[in-house]
C-alpha cells in the first residue's frame, strides 16, 4: 500500500476520509491513458472479483441498495476517447478524465466513492506508474455498516485488479 500521489486531483478528498487507501504499479502499457490503464484492469477483473460482487449485489438488494452490476460491465469495445463525464464506466460513473489521471466513483444517500487512476512517472527509475486510490465518505449509519464487510474485501480486491496494469500490451482477455 502506498499513498495517494501530492499532485493528483483525489489528494484533496483524502482529509477527513471515513476510508481512503492507494496502491501502485508499474504499467505494462505506458502509451495507456490514465482511463485506458483502468479499462484495461477492468477488462481483465478475475472471476472471484465479479462473484463477490455478486455476492454483494445480491446481499445490498435486501437492504435497498442498488445493484451496481460487475466490474467489467463495460460498454464493449467502447475507445476510451468516446468516454464523457457523466457515463458509466463499469460500475462507476466518470467524474474526471485526464490523460495523467482519471477520476471515478458512485454517490448515494449512504457514501460517497471516488476512485483515482494516476499515471506518472515513478520519480527515481522514471518507469510510468499507475497509482489506484480510493476515497469514501460515509453520510450515516447505513454507511459505516456497509463499510465494515466491504473495506478488508476492498484491500484484496484493489491490489489484485490492479495487477493487470503490470501486463504487457499484448495481454490477453
Amino acid at each position: 500500500m502506498t499513498v495517494a500521489p501530492p499532485d493528483s486531483l483525489i489528494a484533496k478528498l483524502v482529509p477527513g476520509s471515513y476510508f481512503h487507501d492507494a496502491w501502485a504499479m508499474p504499467a505494462g502499457d505506458a502509451s495507456l491513458s490514465a482511463l485506458g490503464q483502468f479499462l484495461k484492469a477492468a477488462r481483465h477483473t478475475p472471476r472471484w472479483v465479479s462473484a463477490c460482487m455478486a455476492l454483494r449485489n445480491g446481499v445490498v438488494s435486501l437492504f435497498g441498495l442498488k445493484n451496481l452490476g460487475s466490474l467489467d460491465d463495460l460498454s464493449g469495445d467502447k475507445a476510451e476517447t468516446r468516454y464523457r463525464p457523466g457515463d458509466r464506466v463499469g460500475i462507476f460513473t466518470l467524474f474526471e478524465n485526464t490523460p495523467g489521471e482519471v477520476l471515478l466513483g458512485d454517490r448515494d444517500k449512504h457514501l460517497d466513492v471516488t476512485l483515482s487512476v494516476h499515471l506518472a512517472p515513478e520519480p527515481t527509475s522514471g518507469t510510468p506508474l499507475v497509482t489506484l486510490t480510493t476515497v469514501v465518505r460515509v453520510h450515516n449509519l447505513l454507511g459505516r455498516a456497509y463499510m465494515l464487510p466491504v473495506a478488508p474485501m476492498h484491500r484484496l480486491i484493489a491490489p489484485t485488479v490492479l495487477r493487470a496494469v503490470a501486463r504487457g500490451p499484448a495481454m490477453a482477455p
